[in-house]
């Protein structure tokens, strides 16, 4: 079994790129949130025990995580392979995986500090329809929306200096990773600040 891990940070479209590497490789994609969140959901042992760490606000332990990872991968779509979506975070938690599956490739979707600030401050909904706009690459029409009834709706943490915050938590997390995966020759840095179908093109030429 061969699994591959995924990186890159917010407002790099890593979700996209993610559904395409799924429906090319077939590899299904592990999330360990959507994980917990099931866990939790259908009353699994490690699922009420990772509740009790959530329920107190505390962060769930890397040994709760793995046990989860761990069942999850013996499941029969997993048997050629999983995509790992934001995990490991940390070497601690690279080097226990390391011990379940063999990881062949790590690709992180590069895209610079300034250009995710732009993807994400842009953005806006109409707060009717649902209806997702940018001020640059997806602007309101001059008419207004398509519903007829445009109000505008902004997420309160979409601001410079919030997203500045979490990139710097990303870049603060995965340089490390990313050194540990790169002395390993299983990291891959690919340009995101393209495209959509060239991001994707260049990241399944790399699994190739």
């Amino acid at each position: 079994m061969s699994s591959i891990v995924l990186f890159g940070p917010p407002g790099a479209g890593k979700g996209t790129q993610a559904q395409r590497i799924t429906e090319d490789t077939g590899l299904p994609q592990i999330s360990t949130g959507d994980m917990l969140r099931a866990a939790v959901k259908a009353r699994t042992a490690v699922g009420l025990e990772a509740k009790g760490y959530m329920d107190r606000g505390e962060l769930v332990p890397d040994d709760v995580i793995l046990a989860l990872i761990k069942d999850r991968i013996q499941e029969p779509d997993a048997v050629n392979g999983v995509m790992f979506d934001g995990f490991p975070r940390t070497i601690p938690q690279a080097e226990a995986l390391a011990d379940m599956t063999t990881i062949s490739h790590v690709l992180s979707i590069e895209v610079p500090d300034e250009r995710i600030v732009e993807r994400i401050c842009g953005r806006s909904t109409c707060g009717v329809c649902g209806t997702v706009f940018h001020d640059t690459f997806n602007p309101v029409p001059a008419e207004g929306c398509p519903c007829g009834d445009y109000q505008e709706k902004r997420r309160a943490d979409d601001n410079a200096d919030t997203v500045m915050n979490r990139l710097a938590t990303y870049h603060e997390q995965t340089s490390p990773l990313a050194a540990w995966y790169d002395e390993q020759g299983l990291f891959h840095r690919v340009d995101g600040d393209r495209a959509i179908d060239k991001i994707t093109e260049d990241l399944l030429a790399v699994l190739k």
